[in-house]
């Protein structure tokens, strides 16, 4: 059994010490444990500091891709190197390392392909009550969306399957938390939690200007990843929310009509017909867009394949290599 701890890293020289010296090298179930960089376009010296340190594996970007970018480069990574399980944290030591061994344990028991670290948001002595809040509710939105019951969707500190690894498609550009359980939960994955420990803040976050600023991208990546998934849901919602209102202008109308004052509400007429049309054209983007859907998940299945067969297919031509090597 093969673990890969996978960091995404933006000029983390100082912070990359502490995060590593915390990880645990010897977790009972795994006979390999091994550390991987994502260096994302670092400016600085960490990608030294990070071989100095004994890191078996680094990737590095020339120029900064963003969080999102580098997550996904790192799980290609991990999956080519072999893990079995990949845990994704933070160079900035926000968690614990020690903790990954509760990470990893309910993956090991066969209880879940996912596990995301719990950090109890409330707790965190540095986050302001407005973040809290934020986070709080933010979780709670994604819990719906995904239909999973993790307590705190935006943490970095999470473990994944080799299998539910394959699985995962991010598109968003901004950051994996929030799409990557929104996936799973989608896909029918066991998604499961674990209480986990925070350190000391020892820098600001980079990822986002204000809390208002993350808010605002969260939720584009919230809508746009439900719309995704649960297209003709979304559009049926919006048309008939249209078309109800458009019926409820009209029926105001015919009233009026009814009782010989029409001709003063004809722009209620008007109103009640666009709306009842637009609630139509609701309807049909949302038929054609789960049409797309159902293409995309067809798109997502061979694409799982073609990935499993690829990384089954390198493993092959190692293992001929190593015997060639040997008759030699």
């Amino acid at each position: 059994m093969k673990l890969i701890i996978q960091i995404p890293c933006l000029n983390e020289e100082k912070t990359l010490p502490v995060t590593l010296k915390d990880i645990p090298r010897m977790i009972p179930g795994i006979d390999e444990v091994e550390i991987l960089i994502i260096d994302d376009g670092s400016t600085d010296r960490t990608v030294e500091v990070a071989k100095r340190l004994g890191v078996e594996h680094i990737v590095s970007f020339p120029k900064n891709r963003g969080l999102a970018e580098a997550f996904k480069a790192g799980i290609d990574a991990c999956l080519k190197l072999g893990a079995d399980i990949i845990v994704n944290t933070d160079a900035d030591n926000q968690y614990k390392g020690q903790d990954i061994v509760k990470l990893v344990q309910p993956i090991l028991r066969g209880e879940f392909e996912m596990v995301v670290g719990d950090r109890q948001t409330d707790s965190i002595a540095h986050f302001s009550p407005i973040k809290k809040f934020f986070q709080k509710f933010g979780s709670w939105v994604v819990r719906r969306a995904s239909h999973t019951t993790v307590p705190d969707t935006t943490s970095g500190f999470r473990a994944y399957t080799r299998e539910a690894a394959l699985r995962l498609n991010v598109v968003s550009e901004f950051t994996y938390t929030l799409e990557t359980i929104i996936q799973a939960g989608h896909k029918k994955m066991a998604v499961g939690h674990v209480i986990i420990g925070t350190n000391g803040m020892l820098r600001e976050s980079r990822l986002f200007k204000g809390i208002f600023n993350y808010m605002k991208r969260s939720s584009n990546t919230i809508v746009r990843i439900y719309t995704m998934y649960r297209p003709l849901k979304v559009f049926l919602s919006l048309g008939l929310l249209s078309f109800i209102l458009g019926t409820s202008i009209g029926i105001r109308f015919l009233i009026y009509y009814l009782q010989g004052n029409g001709d003063g509400h004809i722009q209620s007429l008007i109103l009640s017909a666009v709306l009842m049309i637009i609630g139509f054209q609701f309807g049909m983007i949302g038929l054609i867009a789960d049409l797309i859907s159902n293409n995309r998940k067809l798109v997502e299945e061979t694409l799982y394949r073609v990935r499993k067969m690829e990384l089954e297919s390198t493993s092959i031509d190692e293992e001929r290599k190593l015997v060639v090597q040997k008759i030699s």
